[in-house]
């Protein structure tokens, strides 16, 4: 059997872990497993399965410093996020064992008078969860408690980068919840193929190109699929936002974590003094400091691999020679480990991959825009719509130009990168496909509605 291995992005030298590459039929067998352990699961009163699910909460929050440690060796994210990681991870689970207890239903008026006409929830049966590197923690939990507090059994295909953290999930929730109902396949894209070809529903975060795929092949076998994708992310600066704080602010959300978020900033673009803004963006971005993701003042850490840090530096390169301007970083830098230097582009020519891909790196380019209805549009002229930010200190340009942007999420003096754990999460066009995740969101998703008539 071939393996895979994780390595840790700031020390490639430390192998992580060695998982299996698991092939179709070894993913069939644990779907086939979590479907049997299932049926007895979605028969439990949910009041157990809240209590299981508050196990595994409690289970996580003893391990936090362990499970931190680990995300940080194993993907590289910065202790102080990895922390809240996993706090969030602790968070979710107890969030969705008291979800488990809500009212599952809705009652409606017989058109006899005296049936009792309502509905039911039913789990779908098997819910397969692909998920990626960067959120390891919390966003295959923001899928699995939902799945399991209404009832389904759980299949988990971890990217490829990042097995241990979620090969140690399971094993820190082994004692809470019944043997199979929860089970992690390890591989590459074949392994996921495979999952997507056997589950009962499909949840998946990564690209866009795959995202495409997966949807694709789901509709095909008639199953129900969520797909969250990629996103270019516009922060919008108007003349009257508190600038410095715009600039501190979208300088964590491009570079925190090395941009290494789907709901990273990738474009700045300011109404009024663009190449103003610009300096006080860079003065933002060289504060913030670069180095071993373990310690706790850092808050830029390496990328994930070595592609990803020729895809930044090749990125602004390119830019460049169409005759943009690098303003800081647009290099690697030359430490054991994967890091790029923080990079703010300005003079973009339109149509750069700057300004309408996803770089997924500590990369951001600043746009000037003439006016507001300007800045919208170009914020709008990308084919994704994940989340954008407003920075405005007048609550009418707040109030009337949040709409207009054409994202699942908009923040208002916030940054893109960040979302509540309760509220619905989801983007708009190629960003998203599906129903949203997250909060009470979760649950139209992971079961499907029955309508019963009871007549005495």
């Amino acid at each position: 059997m071939s393996l895979i291995e994780s390595r840790s992005p700031q020390a490639p030298e430390d192998v992580v872990a060695q998982v299996p590459d698991n092939g179709p039929g070894e993913v069939a067998e644990a779907v086939r497993q979590a479907r049997e352990a299932g049926v007895d699961w979605a028969a439990r009163p949910a009041t157990e399965r809240a209590i299981a699910l508050s196990a595994c909460a409690e289970a996580l929050a003893e391990a936090s410093a362990e499970l931190a440690a680990l995300v940080v060796r194993e993907v590289g994210k910065p202790i102080g996020e990895a922390t809240g990681e996993v706090a969030r991870g602790v968070a979710i689970l107890r969030y969705f064992a008291q979800a488990a207890l809500l009212p599952e239903g809705d009652v409606f008026p017989a058109a006899d008078g005296v049936s009792l006409l309502h509905t039911r929830r039913r789990p779908h049966g098997v819910a397969g969860l692909i998920t990626p590197w960067n959120f390891p923690v919390a966003i295959p939990l923001w899928k699995a408690a939902p799945a399991l507090a209404y009832g389904n059994g759980v299949v988990l295909k971890p990217a490829e980068q990042a097995p241990a953290v979620a090969l140690r999930l399971a094993e820190l929730f082994a004692g809470a919840l019944p043997g199979g109902v929860l089970r992690v396949v390890t591989g590459a894209g074949a392994a996921g193929a495979a999952l997507v070809e056997t589950a009962d529903a499909i949840s998946f975060t990564g690209s866009t190109a795959v995202g495409r795929l997966v949807r694709q092949a789901a509709a095909a076998r008639g199953v129900p699929a969520q797909c969250e994708m990629g996103g270019q992310n516009p922060s919008v600066v108007l003349p009257d936002a508190d600038l410095d704080l715009a600039a501190r602010t979208i300088a964590g959300a491009a570079m925190g974590y090395a941009g290494q978020k789907c709901t990273a900033t990738s474009r700045v673009i300011v109404v009024g003094d663009a190449d103003g803004f610009a300096e006080r963006l860079v003065a933002a971005v060289e504060a913030l400091e670069v180095g071993d993701p373990g310690q706790a003042s850092t808050a830029v850490g390496p990328v994930i691999e070595p592609a990803a840090r020729s895809a930044v530096v090749a990125a602004a390169q390119r830019a460049a020679g169409r005759g943009a301007k690098i303003l800081t970083g647009g290099v690697a830098l030359d430490w054991n480990g994967w890091y790029a230097a923080p990079t703010v582009v300005t003079g973009v020519p339109e149509g750069d991959e700057l300004l309408t891909e996803e770089v997924f790196g500590p990369i951001c380019a600043v746009v000037p825009a003439a006016s507001a209805d300007d800045a919208v549009r170009a914020a709008n002229a990308v084919r994704h719509g994940l989340v954008a930010a407003l920075f405005t200190r007048d609550l009418a340009s707040a109030l009337t130009l949040a709409p207009r942007l054409e994202t699942g999420m908009v923040k208002v003096n916030g940054p893109t990168a960040g979302v509540d754990f309760h509220a619905p999460f989801g983007g708009e066009k190629e960003s998203s496909y599906g129903p949203r995740e997250q909060g009470p969101a979760a649950r139209d998703f992971y079961t499907r509605t029955v309508t019963v008539t009871l007549t005495p």
